[in-house]
């Protein structure tokens, strides 16, 4: 049995203002696939309002948070070393 098994999320590297930080993301619920900061909040309760709100949001801002990702992601640093901290180290190795 493997430790995700249980945990029902899977480590990775994420970035937090200029820093690499570690985080997890959920291999099950209704979180699957979102990056949480600890395995514990990928089974917590959905909050509707909050929900609804971030639809709202990126609705609206759509094109804004496309843009700025990918300018991002193309040149801060953190974003550079990401790339190769999140790929697993051999072959054999699954995430």
């Amino acid at each position: 049995m493997y430790l995700r098994e249980i945990t029902e999320a899977t480590q990775i590297w994420s970035r937090s203002g200029g820093k690499q930080v570690r985080k997890f993301r959920c291999t099950s619920g209704v979180r699957k696939g979102r990056v949480m900061a600890s395995p514990a909040s990928c089974n917590r309760p959905i909050s509707v309002h909050k929900s609804a709100q971030l639809k709202k949001t990126k609705t609206a801002k759509a094109q804004k948070i496309q843009m700025t990702g990918v300018r991002t992601r193309r040149s801060n640093p953190a974003s550079l070393r990401l790339k190769t901290l999140n790929k697993p180290k051999n072959k054999g190795r699954m995430k």
